[in-house]
C-alpha cells in the first residue's frame, strides 16, 4: 500500500476514534428524541363516517383514497350519524335500546370520486353496540348538544376540530299527494303544515333529529305535533316512495346519492324555507343558503327557481391525542376534496377555519394561516414531516454537542503527538544509562538502532511531520555521541 494512502487511512482512523464517543452520544440523543417525539404517524387511522349512501360515507371513500397516496390506511367505520360519531370519539357509552345501524355498503359515488379506491373496508356500528375506537369523524354542526346532558367529567377525551368542510342543508322532501290534502297548490311552505303528518326526522344516533326538534320548537310545535319516525336514510326514502311516509328530513351535503335521486323523482317535492334568515337567528348553528336555479339539472331547469334553505356545516373532528402529522394530512386532503365549487359553496370557501362547536386544532390553524408546511412543497412527505417534527430536538442536540465538540481537536492532537513523544522516554533512558556508565556504549548503540527502527514505522499526518523529524534528529544526536564513546 502506498505510504500516502496508509497515512491518510491512519489519520482517518485517529479522527474516527477521537470523535467516535461524540458521534455515539449524538446518535443516542437523536434516537431518544425520535422515540420520545414519535414524528412519523401511524400507518392506520380510523375514520367514522355515516349511514349507507350518505354524504359522509361517500366523502370517507375520498379521504381513504387520498391518504393512501401517503401510505396511510384509512379504516372507515359506518355509523348512524353525527351524535354516534361524537360518542365514539369521546368514548362515551351509547344509549341502550336503540336499533342497530344498517350494514355498510356501496352506492353511487358522487361526481369526482375516485372509483378505483371507492370501496375501502368498512366496519359498522349501531347505537346500542359497544363503541369502537375512532381517531377522526365527520360531525354535523350542533351535534355537540347531544352530549350536553352528560356530566363534564364523563364526556371522555377532549376533541379538536380540523375545520368546517361543507354545507349540510336541511332537506325536507314530501309527497305531492300528501300536500294536496292541505291545499290546492300541493305545497308545504312552513313547518306547522306538517302537523299530523307522518314525518321521518332521522335515524337514532344522527344529528338531524336535534336540528328538526329545534326548528319545530321555533314554530311553537312540540315533539308530538307530527307523527315522528326514526328510520335510517335509505329505509326512510324507500318508505317515502312507497307512500308509508308523508315526508322525510335529513341534513346532508348534495353529494349524497339519495338527495340527488329525490330531487329528480316525480311526485316528490322539496320544501322551501322562505324564513331561512329567521331560523338562523333562532338556531345559532343554522345559516341561510340558496339552492340556485338549474343547479341540479340545467337542461331540465331543476329546480325551476332559486330555493331558500337552512343549513348547518359539517366539520372534521379528531381526538386531541391524534398524531399531528395525521391531522396535517387530513386538512390537506380536505382542501383537495372540498376546496372546489359546489351547489352551495364557491371555490376556496371550504375547508374553513370557522368551527363554532369546538376549538380548532393547532395543526389546522397552522395550515389555514400558512398553507402546507414549506418542506412538504419540495420534499417527500415522510422526510419533510421528519424534519418538521424533529428540528427543535435537532437544535437542542446541536446546542449540547457544540461545547463538547471543542474537546475533539485537543484530544486528536494529543493522540498524534503521543505517537511521537512516547519514544522520547526510551531515548532519555539510553542517555541516562550512558551518563551513569551502567551499560557499555556498544549495547546502548544497539538499543538506539532498534529504537530508530521502531520510529521509522511511525506514520503521522503531514501537519505533525516536523515533530517526527525532530525525534529522528535527536536519535541521530544520541547515536553520534555513542559512536564517540565506542
Amino acid at each position: 500500500m502506498p505510504q500516502i494512502i496508509r497515512n491518510t487511512l491512519l489519520s482517518a482512523r485517529d479522527l474516527a476514534v477521537t470523535a467516535g464517543p461524540f458521534v455515539l452520544l449524538a446518535l443516542v440523543l437523536l434516537c431518544g428524541a425520535y422515540f420520545l417525539l414519535k414524528p412519523n404517524p401511524p400507518h392506520q387511522v380510523v375514520l367514522a363516517t355515516g349511514p349507507e349512501n350518505s354524504d359522509y360515507a361517500e366523502f370517507g371513500k375520498r379521504y381513504a383514497a387520498e391518504l393512501k397516496r401517503y401510505g396511510i390506511e384509512v379504516k372507515l367505520v359506518s355509523s348512524p350519524g353525527s351524535a354516534t360519531n361524537l360518542r365514539m370519539l369521546r368514548g362515551v357509552p351509547a344509549t341502550p335500546g336503540a336499533a342497530p345501524a344498517p350494514a355498510a355498503g356501496g352506492g353511487a359515488a358522487p361526481a369526482g370520486a375516485t372509483t378505483a379506491d371507492a370501496g375501502p373496508a368498512q366496519a359498522v356500528v349501531g347505537p346500542a353496540q359497544d363503541l369502537p375506537h375512532v381517531d377522526l369523524a365527520f360531525v354535523q354542526g350542533g351535534s355537540s348538544a347531544s352530549l350536553s346532558g352528560i356530566e363534564e367529567e364523563k364526556r371522555g377525551e377532549p376533541l379538536v376540530s380540523l375545520g368546517s368542510l361543507f354545507h349540510e342543508p336541511v332537506w325536507l322532501f314530501y309527497r305531492e299527494d300528501s300536500a294536496k290534502k292541505l291545499n290546492k297548490q300541493a305545497m308545504i311552505t312552513q313547518l306547522p303544515q306538517l302537523r299530523g303528518l307522518r314525518v321521518n326526522v332521522g335515524g337514532r344516533g344522527s344529528g338531524t333529529p336535534g336540528i328538526i326538534t329545534k326548528m319545530l320548537a321555533a314554530n311553537g310545535l312540540d315533539r308530538d305535533s307530527v307523527k315522528r319516525s326514526r328510520l335510517e336514510q335509505t329505509p326512510a326514502v324507500m318508505a317515502l316512495l312507497a307512500g308509508e311516509q308523508d315526508a322525510v328530513v335529513f341534513a346532508s351535503a348534495p353529494e349524497s346519492p339519495l338527495v340527488r335521486m329525490l330531487l329528480m323523482t316525480p311526485g316528490i317535492k322539496l320544501m322551501e324555507f322562505p324564513q331561512a334568515e329567521a331560523y338562523s337567528r333562532q338556531v345559532p348553528f343554522l345559516t341561510p343558503v340558496v339552492l340556485p336555479r338549474g343547479i341540479v339539472d340545467i337542461a331540465r331547469d331543476v329546480p325551476p327557481r332559486d330555493v331558500s334553505l337552512v343549513s348547518t356545516t359539517s366539520s372534521l373532528v379528531a381526538r386531541e391525542a391524534t398524531h399531528p402529522a395525521l391531522m396535517q394530512l387530513f386538512v390537506q386532503a380536505a382542501r383537495k376534496i372540498h376546496g372546489g365549487t359546489g351547489w352551495f359553496a364557491r371555490s376556496g370557501e371550504f375547508p374553513s377555519a370557522q368551527s363554532p362547536d369546538m376549538p380548532l386544532a393547532k395543526e389546522a390553524e397552522r395550515f389555514y394561516r400558512n398553507g402546507p408546511p414549506l418542506l412538504q412543497r419540495y420534499l417527500p412527505f415522510g422526510l419533510a414531516n421528519l424534519i418538521d417534527r424533529m428540528w427543535v430536538a435537532l437544535i437542542s442536540i446541536i446546542a449540547i454537542l457544540i461545547p463538547l465538540a471543542r474537546v475533539v481537536p485537543p484530544v486528536y492532537e494529543f493522540r498524534i503527538r503521543s505517537r511521537v513523544f512516547r519514544w522520547y522516554r526510551h531515548l532519555r533512558q539510553i542517555e541516562d544509562a550512558l551518563n551513569a556508565k551502567r551499560s557499555a556504549p556498544e549495547d546502548l548503540l544497539g538499543q538506539v538502532n532498534r529504537l530508530d527502527e521502531h520510529v521509522e514505522l511511525i506514520a503521522v499526518p503531514l501537519a505533525y511531520a516536523d515533530q517526527l523529524y525532530a525525534l529522528k534528529s535527536h536519535i541521530q544526536l544520541v547515536r553520534d555521541r555513542l559512536k564517540k564513546e565506542v
